[in-house]
């Protein structure tokens, strides 16, 4: 009789455990897409190593070079598309406005449920792409890197943020958000070799010491 009652109290424990876990997974919120995962901080750091160190050269750049947000698929631009990826629950006009949803900045931390809050961060700057070798591009090209959704180099941000970044390399500037590190300069990097840019001596440094750490 006693081996029956610890049976049942194990059964009840067990039953519980399960409703406990059901209410969790329940109550979880759904997570959002995202940047496209960049490749792992072994692979940045073997790309890393193979980017020139060169001096950067500003000459002649001109954002109006960089055909950007672009129609992706009807009435969707890039900007457009970014946004419902990223967001979750994001509801669209038929003009694919983004009328409600929410949004989390990886950067910052904070949530939006305003996408006239968010900017769409080209993570390595257009700037900075001409900088390191984009000012020798087609104007195809350029409109191919302003606007690619395939390589972590497109991402919804709070505005003010992206704003404050600027033109910055990560010498210059990081995500205030610490937990965001790895990913970011792991994507920089990704970014930079596979369009074949150049790094210069103080963004190498800084790239190294980030990825030292991931």
């Amino acid at each position: 009789m006693r081996r029956f009652y610890a049976r049942r109290r194990v059964n009840i424990l067990a039953a519980l455990s399960g409703l406990i876990a059901s209410a969790a997974l329940f109550h979880a919120p759904t997570a959002s897409a995202a940047l496209p995962t960049p490749v792992s901080a072994a692979t940045a750091r073997s790309y890393l190593a193979a980017l020139d160190v060169t001096s950067e050269n500003r000459t002649g750049y001109s954002r109006d070079l960089f055909n950007h947000w672009i129609t992706i698929s009807g009435t969707c631009n890039t900007r457009e598309t970014v946004l419902k990826r990223d967001g979750t629950n994001v509801v669209t006009s038929s003009a694919c406005a983004a009328t409600s949803g929410s949004w989390y900045s990886p950067y910052d931390g904070a949530t939006w449920t305003a996408a006239s809050d968010l900017d769409i961060d080209h993570l390595v700057p257009l700037a900075e792409a001409w900088d390191s070798g984009a000012g020798s591009w087609s104007g195809t090209q350029r409109r191919n890197f302003a606007n690619d959704l395939t390589r972590p180099q497109l991402i919804a941000v709070t505005d003010n943020v992206n704003q404050s970044k600027g033109d910055r390399d990560p010498a210059e500037w990081m995500p205030s958000r610490s937990a965001y590190t790895c990913t970011y300069v792991r994507a920089w990097v990704q970014v930079k070799y596979y369009y074949d840019l150049s790094v210069d001596s103080a963004e190498k440094s800084a790239l190294t010491g980030h990825l030292a750490n991931c």
